[in-house]
């Protein structure tokens, strides 16, 4: 048997967080067994449902790396094979009419409430009986699904283990409404049969349905998936991980710098553990991964932790990975890389000093574009008279090199250091300042190695200008 998981998003907003881990494991599994994954967008809800949500929800999973084997299928293009199904139960009395109106549904609902009775469909009920045999033909009705009266649903959860439930506890669900448009519960057991998914990973807010929809598979003759529901996640304060705790939509993730591996290595642990192990390469998540290996426990998102990975990330990965998706932040940022030193070189130097893509490209600018005016407290520390003399002999030598090199800048600032008798500090700090516009850079002499020597000059002339503009103003 192939193993064969699917995600299966409704498109009425975002790719939330909940969501890209619910695909993330459904992946990571299908993967680990040497299965298909399948995306299926679940938009039966006309009303609510948007091309801008669909393609949200595809965006962030092509973001994520998450390429899928079959689809996107669209249930709102499957009606037909919905209400082909419905026919068929309906046909084997496994599901009948109900013309009840929704004013009388809800005028039983009081009078259950009133009586201190659970309030549920009862097909038996006189009032109900009554509106059935008083319909004629053409009436508006709904579909009900008739659900066994006795027994149990019993089920093998893989991460929770045995689940039962009494068939007593369910009522003949709507399976097609009024308007002739079928209801989730139906169209997902029709969908997993066609599409031939074994495994069905979701969340935990999903568990009430299964039963429900264990019993249409079962009278429909369709085999049961086995189910995996994931515990929800919650924000580092408790409570259920909402906008107040910061980003929750995975491609907000991607606005605010973060790599697609690195949410991908804390998601997966979001919940699922490999002993102590916290990093994981994509191979180890796929060859690692297990559906009885996810706690049964809420998880609590940590920022923090997060921010962490992004950045060892950062410093780890290969620099053409962390390229391609810094070039959308130096875009974003108005920075074009074309006009400086190859960005793979930018991200070797400046890559592990950062959090996020965000810093990066910001931090990158100065590789990229010349500035007008140096950062206020830096030059008014370390771009005074004293650093005169220091810059002017650094730049009479930076002109002369015939070889722009790291080692050979290096060996100008030692020189100076030399010839001046003055410490690293006395033309290290006003140099950095001078070629980059501020007091906090990697190392200065390979900073200036990937600046540039026509840009270098530039600056430090700039610099100079800067000091004697100073001193006459002190005058």
């Amino acid at each position: 048997m192939t193993v064969k998981t699917r995600f299966a998003p409704s498109p009425t907003g975002y790719l939330h967080v909940g969501g890209a881990r619910t695909a993330l494991y459904s992946w990571l599994y299908a993967k680990n067994q040497g299965g298909e994954f399948v995306l299926r967008i679940e938009d039966t809800d006309l009303e609510r449902n948007s091309q801008e949500a669909v393609d949200a929800i595809l965006e962030g999973m092509q973001w994520m790396g998450l390429e899928w084997n079959e689809g996107p299928y669209f249930q709102s293009k499957r009606f037909d094979r919905y209400n082909e199904m419905v026919d068929k139960l309906l046909a084997e009395d496994k599901a009948y009419k109900c013309y009840a109106s929704k004013e009388l549904l809800d005028e039983i609902r009081a009078e259950q409430e009133a009586a201190k009775e659970m309030p549920r469909y009862d097909a038996n009920h006189p009032k109900i009986v009554a509106a059935n045999e008083a319909a004629k033909d053409g009436d508006p009705c709904v579909v009900r699904f008739r659900n066994p009266k006795e027994g149990s649903v019993v089920f093998e959860d893989q991460i929770r283990g045995r689940i039962e439930i009494g068939n007593d506890q369910l009522d003949d669900l709507i399976i097609r409404r009024t308007d002739g448009s079928p209801t989730y519960n139906f169209v997902v057991v029709v969908d997993d049969w066609d599409m031939g998914i074994t495994h069905v990973v979701r969340g935990e807010d999903h568990i009430n349905n299964t039963p429900r929809q264990i019993n249409i598979y079962e009278a429909l003759g369709a085999p049961v998936p086995t189910f995996a529901h994931c515990a929800m996640i919650l924000g580092d304060d408790g409570a259920k991980l909402s906008k107040r705790h910061g980003a929750v939509s995975v491609m907000q993730y991607r606005d605010e710098g973060y790599l697609p591996n690195a949410l991908n290595n804390y998601l997966v642990r979001l919940g699922w553990s490999h002993g102590d192990q916290e990093i994981f390469s994509q191979e180890e998540m796929i060859n690692l991964f297990s559906l009885d290996a996810i706690s049964k426990s809420a998880s609590a998102f940590n920022t923090d932790k997060l921010l962490w990975l992004n950045n060892h990330y950062i410093k780890t990965s290969e620099p053409e990975y962390v390229a391609e998706h810094l070039q959308w932040h130096l875009g974003e940022q108005g920075i074009n890389k074309d006009n400086g030193p190859a960005i793979t070189e930018v991200i070797k130097l400046v890559g592990e000093r950062c959090n996020t893509l965000v810093e990066l490209a910001q931090q990158s600018r100065y590789f990229y574009e010349d500035f007008s005016e140096f950062e206020a407290g830096a030059a008014k520390k370390h771009l005074r008279g004293v650093a005169k003399g220091p810059l002017e002999l650094a730049l009479s030598k930076v002109e002369a090199l015939s070889e722009w090199t790291t080692e050979n800048l290096h060996n100008v600032i030692k020189e100076v250091c030399e010839e001046l008798e003055i410490g690293m500090g006395k033309i290290g700090m006003p140099l950095r300042v001078a070629v980059t516009g501020g007091g906090q850079s990697p190392s200065v002499d390979a900073v200036m190695q990937l600046i540039g020597k026509e840009r270098v000059v530039a600056r430090i002339k700039m610099a100079l200008e800067f000091i004697a503009e100073r001193e006459a103003n002190a005058q």
